[in-house]
């Protein structure tokens, strides 16, 4: 029993005294790439190995666009209400407040101003983590008002998308937020403001149908899934089996509804690049 006790390899710590490693410490890529967390969020997010982009939320958006971190966010505390007092599985009221609390989100966008560079910018961003990135009409209002700061100042305007659509527990509430974000985007744009919307993975559903498609420049990060209706759904409609890669930020730029895809990387200097170009 020698080898059990490991008196052999100089080992004394008691099995009952051994500490495992903490958890989160390593992150494992799709293609078996394995990564510490500390160097992955230096790489912003991105395994240096495969470039494989993990996927992140509005924390870690802001931290790579915004200089130094510094930013002000808008209408930090607008949080969902109940119209429809709709329930399924649970009531939505105790869903939203669940996911608050899980989270530490109050819905899912984010919205703030700062600097970028030097460059004066508003950015929305979306988090998956609050119930899919589903957009209600928190998220609508947030954009809208945004986009209205965007106006007031003349600042150019990012959106970053990450959604699984419309929120359908708000139902034609959830709907009509296609309709408005879209009109004020058109205010942005009779205003000649620079709209860039980015597409992460994934988005899909009303906000691929709405404000995600109508930037002045559509852009993506690498592999992104991007679409309206899911490929089982399609390929069910259709009755056909759908093209490799299909709904891939690749295979999107390939049939011309993205201008160019990013990487993450780089996503701050070419954004800089882009708007002085427009500024020009």
């Amino acid at each position: 029993m020698a080898w059990f006790k490991r008196k052999d390899k100089g080992i004394k710590t008691s099995t009952a005294e051994k500490k495992d490693a903490p958890d989160g410490l390593w992150f494992k890529t799709p293609n078996g790439n394995i990564i510490h967390t500390r160097e992955l969020k230096n790489n912003a997010f991105v395994c240096p190995d495969d470039d494989f982009h993990v996927k992140i939320g509005s924390k870690e958006y802001f931290e790579i666009l915004f200089d130094n971190n510094k930013f002000t966010e808008l209408d930090p505390n607008m949080k969902s209400g109940d119209p429809l007092n709709f329930s399924d599985t649970k009531p939505y009221s105790s869903r939203i407040e669940e996911t608050i609390k899980k989270t530490e989100l109050n819905d899912a966008v984010r919205t703030a101003h700062g600097k970028m560079n030097g460059l004066e910018i508003v950015i929305a961003c979306m988090d998956f983590n609050f119930i899919g990135g589903s957009m209600g009409s928190v998220v609508g209002e947030k954009i809208a008002r945004a986009i209205d700061y965007s106006l007031k100042h003349k600042v150019p305007f990012l959106m970053i998308s990450k959604s699984g659509g419309a929120r359908m527990m708000e139902a034609g509430f959830s709907l009509m937020q296609m309709a408005k974000t879209s009109a004020k985007l058109a205010l942005l744009d009779q205003a000649a403001v620079p709209y860039i919307s980015l597409m992460t993975d994934p988005t899909t559903g009303g906000v691929t149908a709405s404000y995600a498609m109508l930037g002045d420049f559509n852009i993506a990060e690498p592999e992104a899934l991007i679409g309206f209706a899911g490929p089982r759904v399609i390929r069910e409609t259709i009755g056909k089996d759908l093209p490799k890669g299909f709904q891939s930020s690749e295979f999107v730029l390939e049939h011309g509804f993205l201008d160019f895809i990013i990487d993450r990387r780089q996503l701050k200097s070419r954004l800089t690049t882009l708007l002085n170009l427009l500024n020009n």
